[in-house]
């Protein structure tokens, strides 16, 4: 192939499942495949009796980067020559079809998919061609099927959506990514100390202003304040910005003239 610059520094990292492209129809899918694979750290891709020939130039203008999975994959005429190296074989399957085998969600596949490639084995992931999807002989050669929960009024997926569910559950069943973070930048979450500081700040001014000058509700709306800057992660950096906007505030009162007690 011509006119890529090599695209991403991508590499096999331990042993990874296999992706099995059977009878894909257009390079343009296959180079999107290759994108939705290594989003997930999956590299290997195999395409049975791709059905324009191999290699097409468009594949590699829609992989976004992916080039080397696309240098790397493989050409095989049938599903069993595909898989004839490998010690377990996927098969996606959306539609209900009269067969006995294991059924799997994508999450439940990607917990076995890890399991095996942990024993050094190596496994394989089938997906269909994009009109029909897998017929029965394509699935014989499967331990299992792999079918994704979708809402059953539409579960219509192209084969690169197809492809990223898969990578993106094979990425999470070993990611340890925090489920929840507070993004401050170049900032950091305010201590109780910090917090506090401000309080005091705050309420001198409010009493200042005026605005604390119910006695008898003062204790509440001072609690309801505090309980407004305590319930999130405030950082240093809002708190500065606060403080500041606090000391603007309270000049322009003065300014004014308003510096009385209006208590």
């Amino acid at each position: 192939m011509t006119g890529r610059d090599g695209g991403a520094d991508l590499h096999p990292v331990g042993n990874t499942p296999v992706v099995i492209l059977v009878r894909p129809q257009l390079a343009d899918n296959i180079g999107a495949c290759a994108r939705a694979m290594a989003n997930g750290g999956l590299f290997h891709m195999r395409l049975v009796a791709p059905r324009d020939g191999w290699p097409q130039e468009k594949a590699w203008r829609t992989a976004s980067g992916a080039d080397r999975l696309l240098d790397a994959a493989t050409v095989h005429p049938t599903v069993a020559a595909a898989v004839a190296d490998l010690h377990h074989v996927f098969a996606t399957c959306p539609r209900p079809r009269h067969i006995v085998k294991p059924v799997m969600t994508a999450r439940g596949a990607a917990a076995e998919l890890r399991e095996i490639c942990a024993r050094d084995l190596r496994v394989g992931l089938l997906f269909g061609p994009e009109r029909a999807g897998l017929d029965n002989d394509d699935m014989a050669q499967a331990d299992a099927l792999i079918r994704y929960p979708l809402d059953p009024r539409f579960m219509s997926l192209n084969l690169a959506q197809a492809v990223l569910v898969m990578a993106y559950e094979w990425w999470m069943a070993e990611d340890s990514t925090t489920p929840r973070t507070l993004m401050t930048n170049e900032s950091a979450v305010a201590t109780k100390g910090e917090l506090d500081n401000f309080m005091t700040h705050l309420v001198a001014e409010l009493d200042a202003s005026g605005f604390l000058r119910n006695l008898p509700k003062r204790p509440g709306m001072v609690r309801n304040i505090q309980h407004l800057f305590q319930r999130g992660e405030v950082t240093t950096q809002e708190l500065r910005t606060l403080h500041g906007i606090v000391t603007e505030l309270s000049l322009g009162r003065r300014q004014r003239g308003r510096t009385e007690d209006l208590g």
